[in-house]
């Protein structure tokens, strides 16, 4: 009896204290246990990803740097089909200033022609035909000169 007459609360608190401390530093090492497991899987999940990742990335690499050397032919391309556009655009330019001045003095010459003819088969007069006849022809240039430039075939 001497047992129960020296309980005291504040023994039974300690205890409590005492098996409350015993039980979580069970759970704790029962938590740290299953964190540890988990981060040997999380290490080698990662270290597997860097083995099978780092080949393929190394090949997305050189593919990107032979399609970045194909790009940079292409533009080479791109530029040269550029050039040869404008110079081919020139070449038209020339051609079309060629044949369009000699295309305007023929259809003014006919103009002139069958305006003067008709002036001379009207008035009989050489004169008065003949400046009919010049004058219809420059009418006939400036005009087809007119239709060239609203077309954008001669710019002049």
């Amino acid at each position: 009896m001497t047992l129960v007459a020296t309980f005291h609360w504040s023994t039974l608190g300690w205890a409590a204290l005492a098996f409350f401390l015993v039980a979580l530093g069970l759970g704790l090492a029962y938590l740290f246990f299953r964190l540890g497991e988990t981060l040997k899987r999380l290490s080698s999940f990662i270290l597997g990803t860097e083995r099978e990742l780092l080949p393929v990335l190394t090949k997305v690499g050189g593919s990107v740097d032979r399609v970045n050397g194909q790009l940079d032919k292409l533009d080479v391309v791109t530029d040269s089909a550029v050039d040869a556009v404008d110079s081919v655009d020139t070449a038209v330019r020339a051609v079309s200033f060629a044949v369009t001045t000699p295309v305007k003095k023929a259809t003014g010459f006919a103009a002139g022609v069958r305006h003067g003819t008709a002036a001379l088969k009207a008035r009989r007069d050489w004169r008065s035909a003949l400046a009919e006849a010049k004058a219809a022809s420059a009418r006939r240039e400036a005009d087809l000169a007119e239709e060239l430039r609203r077309t954008g075939v001669h710019p002049q």
